[in-house]
């Protein structure tokens, strides 16, 4: 079963304040669109709370949500392959915080002996907070010693927790939580 390995998953697209981050990942191409979106939540330790859509050559695929008016298919009637085809990838947007994420395939790979879920290779800088408010907020987050000492700034500490390098990710961590949701899938 070929997979769309060395995929390449860029963390939340933070092209607005200049800051970007990588998650390398492989899955099998005939999985449906809904194991991998919770995927590429794992590697960037999010909970999967949000409604979230996947773009790739003109069809969005989501999870359908009456209280949102779009053109949204069924993501779990659709592979990986199928959803991707031949398009160098695809957005994952996020429908609460606006984050935008660019899914780029970057080769179609044989899985080695023993590969037979979907697997973290490689991670780049931290994530944001998922519910830190997309862009803006992860603006104001990355501002927190700039301050000054007010609820707005406690929120964000609480957020953020302790300690928070944008520069080191709990790569291991993250790798366990993805062969975690591989096997349950």
């Amino acid at each position: 079963m070929p997979w769309p390995g060395r995929c390449s998953h860029p963390a939340p697209a933070r092209e607005e304040i200049g800051q970007t981050g990588t998650r390398r990942i492989e899955v099998p191409e005939t999985r449906r669109l809904d194991p991998p979106h919770l995927v590429l939540e794992a590697t960037m330790t999010w909970q999967t709370s949000h409604l979230w859509k996947f773009e790739a050559g003109g069809i969005r695929r989501g999870v359908l949500d009456p209280d949102w008016s779009d053109d949204i298919r069924p993501a779990a009637k659709a592979s990986l392959a199928g959803a991707v085809g031949r398009a160098d990838g695809g957005v994952v947007g996020d429908l609460v915080d606006s984050w935008q994420h660019r899914l780029l395939v970057e080769d179609r790979i044989e899985p080695g002996p023993g590969h037979l879920h979907s697997r973290l290779t490689d991670v780049e800088d931290c994530c944001p907070p998922e519910d830190v408010g997309g862009s803006p907020g992860d603006a104001r987050f990355l501002d927190i010693p700039n301050e000054p000492n007010g609820t707005k700034q406690a929120e964000l500490l609480d957020l953020r927790g302790d300690p928070f390098d944008r520069d080191v990710s709990p790569s291991d961590e993250l790798r366990l939580d993805v062969l975690k949701l591989a096997k349950e899938g």
